[in-house]
């Protein structure tokens, strides 16, 4: 199959971001950018996506009955830490 190329320019935070991510996964730069990509446009993805946004609408009440309710995120304003 014939590849493709893209060129993206990110700023230097989103880039950072971007390589702490991958190297956290053991990929460089360019192969976790591929694979996100990849993801993103894989149908399979979408519908599972789709199946789980179902499911917790059919379900999630029940789920919550058995379960029980996760307690609240605690938030920390932005530029405040704890």
């Amino acid at each position: 199959m014939a590849k493709k190329q893209i060129n993206v320019r990110v700023d230097e935070d989103e880039y950072a971001t971007i390589e702490e991510r991958a190297q956290a996964v053991g990929m460089d730069v360019a192969e976790y950018a591929r694979t996100v990509l990849a993801d993103e446009g894989s149908d399979l993805r979408h519908r599972f996506l789709n199946a789980g946004a179902h499911f917790a609408e059919e379900w999630g009440d029940h789920f919550a009955e058995r379960f029980g309710h996760p307690a609240p995120a605690k938030h920390e304003p932005h530029g405040h830490a704890a």
